[in-house]
């Protein structure tokens, strides 16, 4: 069932199609020195709190991302601007399709690149010249800023290391093609073909080999897999408890089970890192301003608000990814700067031309709806 929060209704719609799921302290501005700069800064102040206090009214945001990444942040805008924020969490793409002849939300945030250049592709997204888009790479975001990725993750193996060692895990994706991999004690696990990220997972590698040998893959791991989760979150406790010797999930998941009290001893493998490789498969997370919503100026205004340094960190929040903005420090000491990996030669942006194919290839291949 979704959760809705702020006492929020929105007509839920029975699609019948796949899910979409699915800090460092920032450096605050300086003291001036002297008179003329404290004038000029209490003068961009005055501004800034005058712009402020013209907000009112609400948002409406529909997120695909996990509620507990989500909800500090839309508290923090709502506390900072006084716009009530009605979020709608575990939302999926296809949902604002769905609704574009009565467009209910303002703001969509993501987990996946895929599904929001799928709606952007579709004329769902509107862009705009936001002040901050420039502290973020131009392959991260849409040409117009209808869409923007603020935080990053890489695809690979957490293992369990009082099980396995590093040297028996697969280093690459094309690894798992080969069922020795169920042999490994208590065998492996993945999520369900729903889950965003294998959607993104699936779409990449449709980029890289085409569809039949990519089909070949998600059949060799629903068939080779010991469990199939709903979520990574779900993979990564399991991996850590010893309920499975690895599991393919995003890096920040590996990042959240070192912090845990127990069932930490965790390692994890990047993929396709080797000469030759194809790199590891990347994804993103992002926010999006939805065309036609009800309240166009708040969005505006959220899409503003997120981009500041210190927000964009918000952004990333408990999830434990990594900026995609290179001047902000990862909130996790362990994480692994996005210009320190190899990476899949593939703009993410080519991930929306692949996401409505991909959720038909991997229903095909049987691996939607299957958990054990």
């Amino acid at each position: 069932m979704k959760k809705y929060t702020k006492l929020f209704s929105l007509p839920v719609l029975a699609l019948g199609l796949l899910a979409a799921g699915c800090g460092a302290d920032d450096e605050g501005g300086e003291t001036a020195d002297n008179g003329a700069d404290t004038d000029t800064d209490t003068e961009e102040q005055d501004d800034t709190d005058e712009e402020a206090a013209e907000l009112d009214g609400e948002l409406v945001v529909y997120s695909a991302r996990n509620e507990q990444f989500v909800q500090a942040l839309l508290d923090k805008f709502e506390d900072e601007t006084g716009v009530e924020v009605r979020a709608l969490h575990g939302a999926d793409p296809l949902q604002l399709v769905e609704e574009q002849a009565n467009v209910q939300a303002d703001v969509f945030i993501s987990n996946d690149i895929g599904g929001l250049e799928y709606l952007n592709q579709e004329g769902l997204l509107e862009g705009g010249d936001y002040e901050n888009a420039d502290s973020i790479e131009e392959q991260y975001r849409a040409d117009n800023n209808e869409w923007i990725a603020l935080s990053t993750r890489a695809r690979g193996f957490i293992y369990n290391k009082d099980m396995v060692s590093e040297d028996e895990v697969p280093s690459s994706m094309e690894d798992l093609f080969d069922e020795e991999w169920a042999d490994v004690p208590n065998g492996y696990a993945i999520t369900r073909g729903g889950n965003g990220g294998m959607i993104g997972n699936v779409s990449a590698l449709r980029y890289e080999w085409g569809d039949e040998r990519t089909q070949e893959w998600v059949e060799a791991i629903r068939d080779n897999a010991a469990g199939i989760f709903e979520g990574h979150g779900d993979i990564r406790r399991a991996v850590g408890a010893g309920e499975h010797a690895f599991g393919l999930v995003n890096n920040y998941y590996y990042h959240q089970q070192l912090e845990e009290p127990n069932d930490n001893n965790v390692g994890f493998v990047y993929a396709d890192q080797g000469e030759g490789e194809m790199g590891a498969i990347a994804n993103a997370a992002g926010v999006s301003k939805v065309s036609g919503g009800p309240n166009s100026e708040n969005a505006d205004a959220f899409m503003e608000w997120v981009l500041e340094e210190e927000n964009q960190l918000a952004f990333v929040g408990e999830s434990l990814e990594v900026p995609i903005n290179p001047e902000l420090e990862p909130p996790f000491e362990d994480a692994v700067r996005v210009t320190e990996l190899n990476f899949q030669d593939m703009p993410l942006h080519e991930l929306g031309n692949y996401f409505e194919d991909t959720t038909r290839l991997i229903e095909d291949a049987g691996l939607d709806l299957d958990l054990r």
